[in-house]
């Protein structure tokens, strides 16, 4: 079998580790101060660890797992990474450039089961979580392209907003942001990070309940049932009223803000109707959500769906303004590569075959 990586665990869990082994405390800081601000990625280069420490590290664990298979960069900066994993998958990693920032949209599976009608990601039906090694990992590769240009650049935020659904593999995904946030590694912000989900309700809940701290964004993209079952299956099982209710819940708990993702498809959910149901469905949530509008990215797969005119853009958002609701329209990153969650890594894949 082969061995684990060892950006798989925490700060906590590896001063276990190395304690049950006879290491003193300090040892595990100074394994993480090299891992995660000098970047070391091969054991014999840990200078300030101990050698037997190293020899112990060695014996059990490898510095990541996975290759850079392909890298694509937009003229605006933007980097799209297809990772190839030790089993031989492909996952993607995007590096997005903002006025506040460079942030990282991490993956979570290998695959989608949600199945969105119009979504990328899911057409390839997931085959396994991803661990919290292979998710850390994408930022530690991406931390270190950035290192290679010499202009001293650090990630600053996380999107947990990659392929798969994150709260379908939330014991991986709470230590990947453990792991993240340590104010001893690559100290990311809990406020920088925010991760995304299709609607499990459990999950939210649980996520209320929890000691993470970061952001939550639901991807809602439709007003009402009969539509929002249409173009995303997983609201068969978990209609809007479930959804809002663990929504409420996490409100309520919290008392922080949150995000409404509504990705706009031409001529199914970007109508004056469609705004003015949407409005009504946040004005009890109004100053708790921002409704932020996707311009959609087409993906050959989908044919049936296609973006919105900029005028009916501008008119959804003009709707939800003077309806009180907070909302903002996201700025698109990397148009001129595969743009869309999934597709380079779909593209590839059928190019393999």
């Amino acid at each position: 079998m082969s061995k684990p990586s060892i950006y798989g665990l925490t700060i906590e869990q590896l001063t276990d580790w190395l304690a049950e082994r006879g290491h003193k405390k300090f040892r595990a800081t100074a394994v993480w101060e090299s891992l995660y601000r000098k970047r070391i990625t091969n054991f014999d280069r840990m200078e300030e660890v101990h050698p037997t420490c190293v020899s112990l590290l060695k014996e059990h664990f490898v510095i990541g797992t996975m290759e850079e298979h392909v890298k694509q960069e937009s003229v605006d900066g933007t980097v799209k990474f297809l990772f190839r994993l030790s089993d031989g998958n492909l996952i993607e990693t995007v590096l997005m450039r903002h006025k506040f920032g460079l942030s990282v949209c991490v993956t979570t599976q290998v695959g989608c089961n949600i199945g969105c009608s119009f979504c990328a990601s899911g057409l390839l039906a997931k085959s396994r979580d991803l661990t919290a090694a292979e998710i850390v990992e994408q930022i530690a590769n991406v931390q270190l392209h950035l290192d290679a240009a010499g202009k001293g650049e650090r990630v600053s935020h996380i999107v947990v907003m990659g392929i798969g659904e994150p709260f379908d593999n939330y014991k991986h995904m709470s230590d990947f942001i453990r792991i993240v946030k340590d104010h001893k590694g690559l100290a990311i912000g809990a406020r920088h990070i925010t991760v995304s989900t299709s609607g499990l309700a459990g999950k939210i809940r649980e996520f209320a309940d929890g000691d993470l701290g970061v952001n939550l964004a639901v991807s809602l993209h439709a007003p009402n049932n009969e539509l929002r079952t249409r173009i995303m299956k997983i609201n068969k099982a978990i209609p809007i009223e479930k959804l809002m209710d663990a929504i409420d819940y996490y409100l309520e708990k919290t008392r922080r803000r949150m995000t409404m993702e509504y990705i706009l498809l031409k001529d199914v959910n970007d109508g004056t109707e469609q705004a003015l149901e949407l409005a009504e469905l946040m004005k009890p949530r109004k100053g708790l959500v921002n409704v932020n509008l996707i311009p959609y990215n087409p993906v050959d797969e989908h044919s049936q769906y296609q973006r919105s005119e900029q005028d009916s853009i501008r008119a959804f958002y003009d709707v939800m303004k003077k309806q009180g609701i907070s909302v903002s329209v996201r700025l698109e990153h990397g148009a001129d590569i595969d743009a869309a969650c999934g597709q380079l890594r779909s593209k590839q894949m059928k190019a393999a075959n």
